[in-house]
């Protein structure tokens, strides 16, 4: 009995302990948390906030009053099917707040904020857990916002918030509705636009270089799973509170460049920017859309560029003008990339050489194109070249003695 009496002695000062811990307010999982409600469903309780920007609002240089005048068909270049058409009351903007940032099964998304545009402004419904047993009502609850819409937005949601979402539903046995949902996930449209331009393009950097928005106070995603553990062990949801701002901050400018992106595919001659047209360009002439691509490049080049990027857009406006049969202009262009250093020179005299061999049926300078390569950067291909060559120029015959 002895072994057991220390047993029974020791719990009861580990339990004094925390008695003592927690003696003289009321326990620490009742407190309640500022502004929002407690919200139940027939999975559970979680907790929600609200908030709303009014039209008449600016976020930096965007107005938020006209995101309601953005027209149903927006959305389809960045589908790349413009047959399609929602109301923008029908889109939902989604953002995600996680315990980890490699996601995982083990990773739970404990604020989700959606955002929507209304005839009021931009309303934002964030829904939070504040424990993992609250889960199930925030899954449940989140479900039924997004049965009021046909498309859903993100930033970098197809690689990572969707698919989070999508297992903790079927952890909690729970049908994912994000497969009704069209999805448009504006980081790969944005990267084409100005990832060229851009050192970088986060959600922040974005919304800073083109909304003009700048953050103060903001946690970082990086420190945000810390300050959720930290949460659940103080109960003490005062160092959580900037999470919920930068969470509705990132949602609001998601909107906002969705105003911008779509315009700027849509027509680019919205774009002020060179390296922007260019990257623009870039994905016009992936999408087949030659001629368009063509002009955005011409339209670049006459604007203040790096020079690698010059050259790099000299070599492809080339390639497009030769497709499109405007031999002089891709001549023209080949020519201007021989005659400077650049990673483009040799690849430049060889497309000479082709041109004046098969175009202009000029061997002499078909031979002195491929000579010049030769000197910069030799190749198996450019002495055979230059051989073939040497071999179809008639020897000079000698003058008859009278």
């Amino acid at each position: 009995m002895e072994p057991l009496k220390h047993q029974l002695d020791l719990l009861r000062r580990r339990i004094a302990r925390i008695d003592a811990r927690y003696a003289g307010g009321k326990p620490a999982e009742q407190a309640p948390l500022p502004e929002g409600k407690e919200v139940e469903t027939p999975a559970g309780k979680h907790w929600e906030f609200e908030r709303l920007w009014p039209a008449r609002a600016r976020h930096g240089m965007a107005d938020v009053g006209a995101l309601s005048e953005m027209p149903a068909g927006l959305l389809g270049v960045l589908d790349q099917s413009e047959l399609w058409q929602s109301p923008v009351e029908r889109w939902a903007f989604l953002d995600t707040e996680t315990s980890g940032l490699a996601g995982g099964s083990g990773t739970v998304a404990f604020l989700v904020g959606c955002g929507a545009i209304t005839a009021r402004g931009f309303e934002l419904r964030q829904f939070f857990m504040r424990d993992h047993g609250e889960e199930p009502s925030l899954l449940h609850a989140l479900d039924e916002w997004l049965a009021g819409y046909e498309v859903i937005i993100t930033y970098n949601g197809k690689a990572f918030d969707i698919p989070l979402l999508e297992t903790r539903f079927r952890m909690n046995r729970r049908k994912p509705c994000f497969g009704r949902l069209r999805h448009i996930d504006l980081l790969h449209s944005s990267r084409r636009i100005w990832r060229l331009a851009l050192e970088s393009c986060r959600l922040q950097d974005l919304e800073s270089r083109i909304l003009g928005v700048e953050r103060h106070g903001d946690p970082g995603g990086g420190a945000i799973p810390q300050l959720y553990f930290d949460f659940l062990r103080t109960r003490n949801f005062g160092p959580l509170w900037p999470v919920f701002t930068h969470n509705a901050i990132d949602i609001l400018s998601l909107a906002c460049l969705t105003a911008v992106v779509p315009a700027a595919f849509r027509d680019p001659s919205r774009l002020t920017n060179a390296a922007e047209m260019v990257g623009l360009a870039r994905w016009l002439k992936s999408e087949g859309k030659i001629e368009e691509s063509l002009a955005l490049m011409d339209a670049a080049l006459g604007k203040a560029l790096p020079d690698a990027l010059v050259w790099e857009t000299l070599w492809h406006a080339a390639d497009l003008s030769r497709k499109l049969g405007l031999d002089s202009a891709a001549l023209a262009r080949w020519s201007e990339l021989s005659t400077a250093p650049n990673p483009y020179r040799v690849r430049a005299y060889e497309r000479l050489a082709i041109h004046y061999e098969r175009k202009e049926k000029n061997l002499a300078m078909a031979l002195e194109m491929t000579r010049a390569a030769r000197a910069i950067e030799d190749s198996p291909e450019l002495l055979k070249r230059e051989t073939r060559l040497v071999a179809r120029i008639p020897a000079a015959r000698p003058g008859r003695l009278l």
